[in-house]
């Protein structure tokens, strides 16, 4: 595949996936939002927290949080310790402008948050994941990624995330489907590749986590796996949005024809 051959099959793939967001969400993406839109955002160290504590736990919430969602903690469950940011507004002075709100992060306190598995009440819906067979690319993709200096492993420990990356090493959960080990995989060396150094300080979470997922997006439909609404149910969680992507474009399409070439698709 030569490079303007990948950078047009991205481009096809992206507005793919624009169309799929200006669409709106689905009856199902909408229930899934109301779900955990609330409960996903957890830093790689309260990961860690929640896995030491819990290694089983796949999702979690706060007491409100779970009533707000019809679904009720039993009594006498313990309850999993995070460290939640306390947030304020310190009043800052700027010449010839006058004042304006700043928000600080002034330190972090515990909180406690409970797996569904210690709650009853109301199903959660789920969202699209990726389907299908990648075949020998995953191995194609573990080369790359190895080629590329960086170390791949797999542990529990990283519950409930899927995927994490930490410049220079990409730890994923064991025991996922391959179209679904496949994607993460991409997305987290998406990470790599466009999140390193200070760039990653340079742009907010919601710009992060949707370039990564729409460069998953990408190369999973390039090589035929079946991304249904993942793609764009996963950007929509994080509230990314087409302006969010087009902003991005030329770094997602650069990106997605990197990894596809060098992993020999097409």
């Amino acid at each position: 595949m030569t490079t303007d051959q990948a950078k047009h099959l991205a481009e096809n793939a992206l507005n793919t996936l624009i169309e799929a967001l200006e669409k709106g969400q689905s009856e199902a993406l909408r229930n899934y939002l109301a779900a955990m839109g609330r409960f996903h955002k957890y830093s790689f160290g309260n990961c860690l927290l929640i896995a030491s504590q819990m290694p089983d736990a796949s999702r979690v919430a706060g007491f409100q949080t779970w009533l707000r969602l019809r679904r009720y903690v039993r009594k006498g469950e313990k309850g999993i310790v995070i460290l939640a940011p306390m947030v304020g507004r310190k009043r800052a002075e700027e010449d010839n402008v006058g004042d304006t709100d700043e928000t600080r992060v002034f330190g972090f306190r515990a909180a406690h948050v409970f797996d569904i598995s210690q709650t009853d009440g109301e199903p959660l819906a789920e969202f699209a994941e990726t389907k299908g067979d990648p075949q020998d690319f995953t191995e194609r993709l573990k080369g790359l990624i190895a080629e590329r200096g960086i170390t791949l492993d797999y542990s529990e420990k990283i519950a409930p995330a899927k995927g994490v990356s930490a410049g220079g090493a990409i730890t994923l959960l064991p025991g996922m489907a391959p179209a679904e080990e496949f994607a993460v995989m991409v997305h987290e060396l998406g990470h790599e590749r466009l999140h390193a150094g200070v760039r990653r300080c340079e742009t907010s979470k919601t710009v992060r986590e949707t370039e990564a997922e729409a460069v998953a997006f990408v190369v999973c439909q390039a090589i035929g796996l079946d991304t249904n609404s993942a793609a764009a149910d996963y950007i929509a969680l994080y509230a990314g949005d087409k302006a969010t992507l087009t902003e991005s474009l030329g770094l997602i399409q650069q990106m997605a024809a990197e990894i596809l070439q060098g992993i020999g698709a097409g």
